[in-house]
């Protein structure tokens, strides 16, 4: 298998061009950095020889954002072509994508798009998370979407959806805190009820971020997945919640628009290492 060893159960940061040199000079305390596997498909240049110097000393986690998994189109297999080049070149400790489309014939989206929960769309994106784990050689990562409308046709929660897609193809999940509260909010659903009752054994990364607020026609208070600021207080009163479910896993902070320096995203991370850290404590007294 081409990944390296798993994540380790730390907190880490995505990977920013603006912070390379800072990052290099200074190596601060952190458990992995996750690149967009879409920003190293070059051939070479600046971004490659940046990141073979930081993989020198972290951990490398490979996050897809192109492989439009939940499309019913086939999957595109110059992009898997690209992707198992990154995954033999850099062997990242993890490889994730989403559960979401973003292609219509020729045409590509620049979003992440949801889909109805059908047995149909099961079939899809099951043949797909296999295609995808047969062409690159490891157990990929499936993340759970944000979402801002529901399908009519839709007969089977996103719950048993994800917890479907984890048994019949053995991947694994990647439980995204933020999508959670974006998607639950929209749909007056509660967040924490949706933790309580995801699939937390096949969970092997957790994503934080920072969302936007506005309303929707009817006044009705609507959350934007915009990775464009600091992790929500409700955001990280449900991650911590999340911990006591799943105990200390690799958790990363996303923060790709509006990107601040450094010294502000690194502090959102040593939050997020600490709540690690009491989870680690509470693990080990529960076992003396």
């Amino acid at each position: 298998m081409p990944l390296s060893a798993p994540l380790p159960n730390r907190a880490g940061l995505g990977l920013k061009p603006e912070h390379y040199a800072q990052i290099l000079e200074h190596k601060p305390e952190l458990g992995f950095f996750e690149v967009h596997a879409e920003n190293y498909m070059g051939a070479g240049g600046p971004p490659h020889r940046y990141l073979e110097a930081i993989c020198a000393h972290y951990p490398l986690s490979l996050h897809g954002v192109g492989l439009s998994i939940g499309g019913e189109k086939p999957l595109d297999k110059e992009h898997l072509k690209r992707l198992r080049f990154l995954i033999d070149k850099y062997s990242p400790a993890s490889f994730s994508e989403h559960l979401a489309w973003s292609t219509h014939d020729t045409g590509y989206f620049n979003d992440l798009l949801p889909l109805p929960y059908t047995p149909k769309t099961l079939d899809q994106v099951c043949a797909h998370v296999s295609q995808v784990q047969d062409a690159l050689g490891v157990r990929m990562l499936l993340e759970n979407p944000s979402t801002y409308v529901l399908f009519e046709e839709s007969t089977i929660d996103e719950i048993d959806f994800m917890a479907a897609i984890a048994q019949r193809t053995g991947c694994g999940l990647l439980l995204d805190v933020n999508n959670v509260m974006v998607s639950a909010v929209n749909h007056k659903r509660d967040p924490f009820a949706y933790v309580e009752a995801y699939p937390i054994d096949e969970v092997g990364e957790i994503h934080l971020a920072g969302y936007d607020e506005t309303e929707d026609s009817a006044g009705e208070r609507l959350l934007i997945d915009a990775h464009g600021s600091a992790i929500r207080p409700d955001v990280f009163e449900l991650f911590l919640f999340t911990l006591k479910r799943t105990g200390p896993k690799p958790v990363l902070v996303e923060w790709d628009n509006d990107v601040p320096d450094f010294d502000t995203l690194y502090a959102e991370s040593r939050r997020a290492q600490a709540a690690l850290d009491a989870a680690a404590g509470r693990e080990m007294r529960a076992a003396q």
